[in-house]
Formats: C-alpha cells, sequence, structure tokens
C-alpha cells in the first residue's frame, strides 16, 4: 500500500483577498506561514518517508516549514501538480471577473486550462510516485484546485464536488491500483 498525503499550500495575501492565483508566484503571507508550522507539528508525530512539492513558491515554503520540522528536506519539486493555469482570470476577484466579462465569465474561453488537462498532468505525478515508491508514505504538498480535480476523479461515487483548505491533509492510499481516502481536508492542527 501506498499512502499520499495531499497537502494544500499555507494562505497568501491573494487567497484573503479572494483573487484568483492559479501560477501567479505568491508567498505565504504571515498566516500562511504560522499555518504552515502548525500542520508541521502535526506531522512530526506522525510516520512519512518523503516530502514533495509543486514548485510554486506557495507550495515550496509550505513544504519547507514541514521539512525542517521534520528534519526532512524536500524530495522533489514537480510542475504536474501545480495549480490549474487560470489564463486572463490569475489576478482578479470574482466581483472583477463579473464586471469585465459578465457573469458568464465561466462559459468563456479566457485562456483556462481544463478540468482534463489538470487531471491528466496530476495523475502523471501520482502515478509516478505510486510506481517509483511503492509501499512508501509520501506527503505532497500542492495546490486547492489540483488536489479537488484528482479526488473527484479518482473517487468519483464519493467527491461529486470538494473544497480544500489552506494547510489542509487529505491522505490517500493506493492498494494494487484500488484508490481510498483515509481523511479528506482534515485541518485539525488550526
Amino acid at each position: 500500500m501506498t499512502t499520499i498525503g495531499l497537502i494544500r499550500h499555507g494562505i497568501t495575501a491573494w487567497n484573503e483577498l479572494g483573487m484568483a492565483q492559479g501560477r501567479t508566484d505568491i508567498p505565504l503571507n504571515e498566516l500562511g506561514k504560522q499555518q504552515a508550522m502548525k500542520i508541521a507539528e502535526r506531522l512530526s508525530f506522525e510516520d512519512w518517508d518523503m516530502i514533495g512539492s509543486s514548485h510554486l513558491l506557495r507550495a515550496v515554503e509550505t513544504a519547507t516549514i514541514i521539512g525542517e520540522k521534520r528534519n526532512m528536506p524536500i524530495t522533489f519539486l514537480d510542475e504536474r501538480i501545480q495549480e490549474l493555469n487560470c489564463g486572463e482570470i490569475e489576478g482578479t476577484t470574482e466581483e472583477e471577473r463579473a464586471q469585465k466579462w459578465g457573469s458568464n465569465w465561466r462559459e468563456q474561453d479566457l485562456g483556462m486550462e481544463t478540468v482534463e488537462e489538470v487531471f491528466n498532468r496530476g495523475m502523471q505525478c501520482i502515478d509516478e510516485i505510486v510506481q517509483l515508491h511503492k509501499g512508501k508514505k509520501v506527503l505532497l504538498v500542492s495546490h486547492g484546485a489540483m488536489i479537488g480535480i484528482l479526488l473527484q476523479r479518482l473517487l468519483p461515487d464519493v467527491f461529486r464536488s470538494t473544497y480544500m483548505d489552506n494547510t489542509s491533509l487529505t491522505i490517500l492510499t493506493n492498494t494494487d491500483g484500488i484508490w481510498d481516502c483515509r481523511l479528506y481536508n482534515c485541518k485539525k492542527h488550526l
């Protein structure tokens, strides 16, 4: 059985403002760093073999804080688990999107990456982890949309929709190709 602990990065200033971050490289704010310290403390009492992260700064900062607490350096950075490319809406709030493109902005081609594209690249990373680290416990720091899409596609009977809190922990297991979710969006450390 391979175990993957999916962690959404800590909060950023753009998260607090309700702005679409996508691939814009935004750092953690002070609250985000505190959140990362809290999950790092929680995870220091658990058994994990390695930690990987999206290459975006907010995820790397979260993974670094967790790794320092565990005396475990980041094993790998992977662009395939970066956040959804939000195209033209990056850096805008819901209100700004409605003003600029109308209330049906989601139905327009604004250069956003599709759910299928996000799932395919994320799954390539997950499949590789399962193949290369069979039987290991791997922490993976990523992003809300990426984690949510993976859950909806891997376990469609369980997850029709998802919301991921900052620094929440979701634990997936893979036993002989069968996926199970042992813990979802847990934030008891906060």
